[in-house]
């Protein structure tokens, strides 16, 4: 069995998919593992580290011809295109969104497992990529709000007065959100956590932070918020905008899948903010959780500074990658079973196991994944 990493192709991605520690899990159990020359760079892992690990350093065309390819981002269709049919791309595939790689993986014939799509249940959690990029994003959004405020974040006491801490808003409590809560306590900040989920509640408290209650409940599928209604939305974005305003630091991390980012940020609530504040909008590559984001940009607008980062992940490219790998190795574990001693690896895919049936996008020739057939049969 061969099972290869290309070098990430999309603009500033700087993680690689397996790195030189899970590699010599995999090779030492008799898989062959081929990684582009060049792919770890971004995340300052050089060619010679992959190959002391036992991997086989190739060009780019080789890559594609593999059993197996381990991507972060969705691939181009062209790449897609020249897998051999029946082989295996594991990724981050975007499948509510990305309807050019879906259907490049139906042309192609290839099986295609969306690491975004594995279930959230107890026994997939080792291979939950979502949760462990989202706590990379959390910690990095607490930083990068540390940088552009104006104040210190801890309560200080000095000759001459006292400073008082960060009052810390997060929007969002899941995974990112409660890193954010996490991280911005231990630098000292008082902090606030929101959701529609009223169940949360008990996890933002257990992190030393304030519940934020506007008596809207949004619960829905999966650990996911539902979408409000357009009365509850104008309900919740009045309600934060009264609670916005004595905040230092708000950090929005509300995505609902498949659709555009809520927002939860009014104009009206900026413009109130005190100037030198600083917003951190998570949410940007779904349009943002505040009205006045620009995806991508740092803006000031009414003397408050909006951070809108993008794949905040590749920003911290080691750990990232690293842990990245280690979703995929606990995935690869169950596709690809240890026999007994002696015999080949192969990739076992059972369809009835609901981690496999659940994150398939496409398989012999047709979309599967419901959300990106609809996506597809809509375009």
């Amino acid at each position: 069995m061969r099972l290869a990493v290309p070098k990430e192709s999309a603009a500033g991605e700087r993680r690689v998919a397996l790195v030189p520690e899970v590699v010599r899990k995999l090779t030492g159990r008799g898989i062959d593992v081929l990684v582009e020359r060049g792919a770890g760079d971004g995340a300052l892992i050089p060619d010679e580290a992959f190959a002391q690990a036992g991997a086989s350093l190739v060009d780019g065309a080789e890559v594609w011809g593999a059993d197996a390819v381990v991507v972060i981002a969705p691939p181009q269709g062209e790449q897609i295109a020249q897998m051999r049919a029946g082989a295996l791309l594991i990724g981050f595939l975007a499948p509510l969104t990305s309807v050019a790689t879906a259907t490049a993986a139906r042309d192609a014939k290839i099986t295609a497992l969306a690491m975004e799509a594995i279930p959230r249940i107890s026994r997939a959690q080792s291979m939950d990529a979502l949760s462990s990029q989202s706590n990379v994003s959390g910690y990095e959004a607490v930083v990068l709000a540390a940088e552009h405020l104006t104040r210190f974040f801890p309560m200080l006491m000095t000759a001459a007065g006292t400073i008082p801490p960060a009052k810390v808003l997060v929007l969002g409590a899941g995974v990112a959100g409660l890193q954010a809560l996490a991280t911005a306590r231990r630098l000292g900040a008082v902090t606030t956590g929101y959701d529609v989920r009223p169940e949360v509640a008990e996890q933002v408290e257990s992190l030393g932070a304030s519940f934020l209650d506007l008596g809207l409940e949004a619960a829905g599928e999966g650990g996911y918020a539902r979408e409000l209604t357009a009365e509850e939305r104008a309900r919740q974005q009045q309600a934060l905008s009264d609670a916005i305003t004595g905040f230092d630091v708000v950090i929005t991390t509300a995505l609902v899948p498949g659709r555009p980012a809520p927002k939860l940020v009014t104009a009206q609530a900026v413009e109130g903010m005190k100037p030198g504040s600083v917003i951190i909008d998570l949410a940007g590559e779904s349009g943002g959780n505040c009205e006045l984001t620009t995806p991508g940009e740092t803006t000031v607008e009414h003397g408050v500074t909006i951070v809108s980062p993008l794949n905040l992940p590749a920003h911290m490219p080691e750990h990232s990658s690293q842990l990245y790998a280690r979703n995929v190795l606990s995935l690869l574990d169950l596709i690809v079973p240890k026999g007994e001693e002696g015999t080949e690896p192969a990739i076992v895919l059972d369809f009835e196991d609901e981690i496999v049936s659940g994150s398939c996008v496409a398989r012999d020739g047709e979309i599967v994944h419901p959300g990106a057939k609809a996506a597809a049969e809509a375009a």
